[in-house]
């Protein structure tokens, strides 16, 4: 079928329901429906773009190390709001479980006076050597899960005593934007995703020995992916031929197999989020530091937590829940005071989500969403 002859900035207005030529109507479906008011071939032009682009045919070649690593910047979300839950006594001690590359524990620093100390904590050896900038004696670094804060804050004999804890989950820009640390799909890199490279397995190792079930249950447990079956079925296929050590290659079959593109998101995204919550073990790490923050804190100590993904979310939404309503699992009609229903936090207002301002300047905050608890007892 050949194109309808439309005026400017009508492209797809009278196509009826018949999809063109060599394309399905899924796919034509994300197309964009007007653009400005360009001459025709400017508009075929940008339209053949926006097609390579939403479907994801244009490859992006790995650029070498001396033009990446300028990118490899770090943006704080939430930054003021989450230290401004967080710090209610400037000569307490505070722990960032989640250092990054700093962002939350330098304005943190700001806010202490000369009593106040921050320990910080972070599983990438990366992070640790970002920390080497910061020259403040109230300051003190440890490479190490954040579900150990427990043991640190032990070792710092500050265990129950500490006036805050901060955990930013999930993973940080400069880890998505270096090809060498195998997170994203968007410049080709080793299929690694550890966010402690000397620890685990890797993405590629768990593939070329998993089962299909298992990769399948990955895919639909921990990236919330609907086709995770047809994925793992296309996954295990391919690597009889030949095993998956690179990025782009998996994502390349992933897109492919994959039935039903959503708009603007690449059909890989959920299975990648998936791999690499399941290598990290970053929703057991989340459980076992909430469960560790609030035995660490102290009475009256603050506990905020920034996560990026409902699955996150819902953990600690309901571990805030539990804690701030207390011991209602017992049979009803028992006669209890309400001091004795062992309520250990109060909620400090709903969760909240990054301003459009923020959102604009960094899109990569807009999943993000903040909750903080104050410490009863």
């Amino acid at each position: 079928m050949a194109w309808p002859a439309l005026g400017p900035g009508r492209l797809l207005e009278r196509c009826g329901n018949a999809a063109p030529r060599g394309m399905a109507v899924h796919d034509r479906t994300r197309l964009i429906g007007r653009l400005p008011h360009f001459n025709t071939r400017a508009c075929l032009h940008a339209l053949n773009d926006a097609v390579s682009i939403l479907l994801c045919e244009k490859k992006m070649s790995s650029p070498d190390a001396e033009q990446v690593a300028p990118r490899f910047r770090h943006t704080s979300v939430l930054l003021e709001g989450a230290v401004d839950a967080l710090v209610h006594d400037d000569q307490g001690i505070y722990l960032d479980g989640t250092f990054g590359r700093g962002g939350h524990s330098r304005v943190i620093l700001e806010r202490l006076s000369e009593q106040g100390q921050l320990l910080a904590m972070d599983r990438d050896p990366q992070a640790i050597a970002a920390a080497s900038d910061i020259n403040d004696p109230r300051f003190q670094i440890t490479q190490r899960e954040f579900a150990q804060l427990a043991e640190f804050a032990r070792e710092q004999g500050v265990f129950g005593k500490l006036a805050g804890i901060l955990l930013d989950v999930g993973v940080s820009s400069p880890q998505l934007d270096d090809p060498e640390r195998g997170f994203s799909f968007m410049r080709d890199g080793p299929l690694d995703m550890r966010m402690d490279p000397t620890q685990g397995q890797s993405v590629a190792e768990f593939l070329a020995r998993a089962s299909e079930a298992d990769i399948a249950y990955v895919f639909k447990t921990y990236g919330e992916e609907r086709y995770a079956k047809r994925l793992a079925r296309a996954v295990v296929t391919r690597r009889g031929e030949k095993p998956f050590t690179h990025t782009v290659d998996l994502a390349d079959v992933l897109k492919v197999a994959h039935p039903a593109w959503e708009k603007g998101r690449h059909p890989a995204t959920k299975a990648f989020q998936g791999l690499r919550i399941f290598v990290n073990s970053e929703l057991e790490q989340l459980d076992s530091a909430l469960d560790a923050a609030l035995e660490a804190l102290a009475p009256g100590g603050h506990l905020v937590v920034i996560s990026f993904h409902s699955l996150e979310d819902r953990r600690v939404k309901r571990f805030i829940r539990h804690h701030v309503r207390g011991d209602t699992d017992l049979p009803r009609g028992v006669p209890i005071r309400d001091d004795q229903l062992n309520r250990r936090l109060e909620a400090l207002g709903k969760g909240v989500r990054p301003s459009e301002q923020e959102v604009d300047a960094n899109p990569r905050s807009r999943s993000a969403v903040m909750r903080a608890a104050r410490k009863r007892m």
